[in-house]
């Protein structure tokens, strides 16, 4: 499994070709060597805290795409309620360290519980009794390899409790990733720009891309000290979007009404930006289309229109001279261990 050190920001960015490939198969192998006939039939519940809860927010969208009941948790839903949320869960912590959803895990031993992690070797993964690693390695502190390691992990988890047979199609995610790569650095480097001064910016998604917009803040907040906030789609029209100005900026991720609103944003002089798979909708003034691949599910998409947001960040970060920053205000009660700036 490949090492799980702290990398600097672009060069975690740029190696999720490589760690989505090995993840392919780090995944598969622990998947086979389950036994997940405990959560068929089941209402089933994400848990997860700060990027993993919208991870966990990702997969329960994707698992009721696939016909099957399932919510995400944030652990503050889950001290109470312990027999009436879900049924079985899926635990999210990339590092296995988390304390709040090693807390609501410890609760429910009751019923049948899985983690998913970067690693085997963790509290998370023995308190669960069973761990997908995701294999996922090296990282920045703001979570590239680790988030889209994780969403991966999810994908497949779900489409093996739903008794999909879907591998061939992750296959082609690794390649469809590094071609984005590629390809879109004018557009990032463009939106970049065009949002570099803004004093906040608005993320809007709906579904899986609500999830979306969630990380996408906290990857703003966290790598570029943007005050920032993540929105549903529909929500956002009814009140939130009446504060956006020349001054605050706005970034639309998917193919329906979003596109309305990053045009009607540009056209009221916001800073906007459009992470879309549709391919009609030209850059303007004050708006920038940044197109990304129709990929095979709910759960790939996800992991391209995030690292579509990571390489604008990965520029936002070197113009406001924050390449590479740890956090500011690290909390020492989230972790179970003490927290080492060496590690992810």
């Amino acid at each position: 499994m490949a090492p799980m050190d702290r990398i600097g920001y672009r060069n975690a960015v740029v190696r999720q070709p490589e760690s989505l490939a090995e993840g392919l198969n780090i995944v598969r192998d622990a998947l086979d060597a389950l036994d997940l006939q405990a959560f068929r039939g089941k209402s089933i519940g994400f848990a997860g805290i700060g990027a993993s809860y919208q991870a966990a927010m990702v997969g329960a969208s994707y698992l009721r795409d696939l016909g099957i009941r399932s919510f995400p948790y944030c652990p503050t839903d889950l001290y109470g309620a312990v027999d009436s949320a879900a049924e079985a869960f899926v635990a999210l912590s990339a590092s296995g360290q988390s304390r709040e959803i090693s807390d609501v895990m410890g609760l429910r031993p009751h019923l049948p519980r899985i983690a998913i992690c970067r690693g085997r070797d963790n509290p998370l993964a023995e308190l669960t009794g069973a761990v997908i690693p995701t294999g996922s390695g090296s990282d920045n502190g703001a979570s590239s390899t680790g988030y889209t390691g994780m969403l991966l992990a999810i994908g497949m988890l779900c489409d093996r409790i739903a008794d999909q047979n879907a591998f061939q199609e992750w296959i082609r995610l690794p390649s469809a990733i590094g071609d984005l790569l590629k390809v879109a650095v004018p557009s990032a480097s463009a939106a970049a720009v065009l949002l570099q001064n803004c004093s906040s910016i608005d993320l809007v998604g709906a579904g899986a891309g609500f999830a979306t917009a969630g990380e996408g803040a906290m990857l703003i907040r966290e790598a570029v000290r943007i005050p920032a906030a993540g929105w549903d789609t529909l929500n956002y029209l009814h009140g939130p979007m009446e504060s956006q100005d020349a001054r605050t900026g706005v970034i639309a991720f998917g193919n329906g009404r979003e596109t309305k609103i990053a045009e009607d944003m540009a056209g009221f002089g916001c800073p906007s930006v459009l992470i879309t798979d549709r391919s009609d909708i030209p850059s303007a003034k004050n708006l920038v289309v940044i197109k990304v691949p129709s990929l095979s599910n709910t759960v790939a998409d996800a992991i391209a229109q995030i690292i579509a947001l990571q390489m604008i960040v990965g520029d936002m970060q070197d113009a406001a001279g924050l390449t590479n920053i740890t956090f500011r205000y690290r909390q020492t009660d989230t972790k179970l261990k003490p927290w080492s700036p060496t590690e992810v």
